[in-house]
């Protein structure tokens, strides 16, 4: 039975947009799969790890409507291997899919389309908006670093989106150190509506997007989060819990600050960083008149410093921190410069960008 027949990258492009959640290994090993389903001229492709649902579709020639899934991974790296000039036929044959290139041919199982578990969408979609694809794509990328990888206050696992009235904001923390940013979106929600969207998800999100002024559309319910855009449409369940009050944590009334290039930073520290305990990754940072100093040792007695040149008249100040999450964020913003607010030793740091009044960054300080 005939179920498409076309270029490689027409196949290839929407089986690699919706492969991306597709776990190597699951409990369930229909999940391992991509449901394939063509109705008409369209063949949609479908992928799912329970939490989070990825869809998208292409034109295809009329014939018999069909569905089946087949294991994502393995279909995926055979049209990779392929000749980017192949014509690509899939046929399904006895419970196998048949995969014709030139000379090439390959024979995947298949499982029935019927067993496939789809995500049920929410029916009470009760706030949205919609903006450009590049706009969402920077926003998230301003922020998805903080967010917490396996913590056991799962509600850190994921990004916090709020949408109110004409702005979108977006927050991350694990803990350590807390990234935000905001965006004015026309037509956002009315009322004020806070969700938490998985990590996974975060990042999916993320790599879908493209740098382009295509909208998304982003609708939110009690339980479910839908991004539409373009082909594609991606369904996340949402974390439960009570994310920590941000604006308790983005200290006011700082005094002392200073400004410094971006890229002269990042050297410093990456320099420094060469020489950092494994473990915990601290620097020293000494701030007084009109110098920074950034130094580390090891267990080795080994040592670094390195010196900059800025503008500062506030009190000395001697300063730890994780250089991980110094780099993290200035790696993240597209500045040429940004500034630092210090209250203290024991207090925790503010980076914000001069270019960008809604971006806030906090990084505690360690024991050095």
């Amino acid at each position: 039975m005939q179920l498409v027949t076309a270029e490689r990258d027409a196949l290839l492009k929407p089986i690699q947009t919706v492969s991306g959640i597709v776990e190597r290994r699951h409990t369930l090993p229909i999940l391992s799969n991509l449901l394939l389903k063509k109705t008409g001229n369209e063949l949609s492709f479908l992928a799912t790890d329970i939490e989070v649902q990825i869809s998208t579709k292409a034109q295809c020639e009329a014939g018999q409507d069909v569905a089946t899934t087949v294991a994502a991974r393995k279909l995926l790296d055979i049209l990779r291997a392929l000749p980017a000039s192949s014509t690509i036929s899939l046929e399904l044959n006895n419970k196998k899919l048949n995969i014709k290139a030139g000379k090439s041919r390959f024979a995947l199982q298949t499982l029935a389309a019927e067993d496939f578990p789809t995500v049920a969408q929410a029916t009470d979609f009760k706030a949205g908006f919609s903006l450009p694809q590049k706009q969402l794509k920077s926003l998230i990328a301003l922020v998805q670093y903080a967010m917490a990888q396996q913590d056991i206050r799962y509600y850190l696992n994921g990004l916090l989106l709020i949408a109110d009235k004409s702005q979108v904001r977006v927050v991350a923390t694990d803990g350590h150190r807390l990234a935000y940013a905001a965006l004015p979106v026309e037509g956002a929600s009315a009322e004020k509506v806070e969700v938490i969207i998985p990590r996974k998800t975060v990042i999916e999100l993320e790599r879908l997007l493209e740098d382009s002024d295509e909208l998304i559309r982003v609708d939110i319910a009690s339980t479910q989060v839908r991004f539409q855009f373009g082909n594609v449409e991606l369904v996340s369940k949402l974390v439960e819990g009570k994310f920590p009050d941000y604006n308790r944590v983005i200290p006011q009334g700082y005094k002392n600050h200073f400004s410094i290039s971006r890229e002269e930073l990042i050297g410093c520290l990456a320099r420094a960083a060469i020489l950092t305990n494994e473990k915990f990754k601290g620097v020293r940072c000494v701030v007084a008149d009109n110098s920074l100093k950034i130094s580390c040792t090891n267990t080795d007695q080994e040592e670094a410093q390195e010196e900059a040149e800025v503008e500062y008249k506030g009190d000395p100040v001697d300063i730890g921190f994780n250089v991980t999450y110094l780099l993290d964020v200035l790696n993240h913003l597209k500045s040429e410069n940004i500034t630092i607010s210090l209250g203290d030793a024991n207090s925790s740091a503010l980076i914000t960008s001069p270019e960008n009044a809604e971006f806030k960054y906090v990084v505690m300080p360690m024991r050095i």
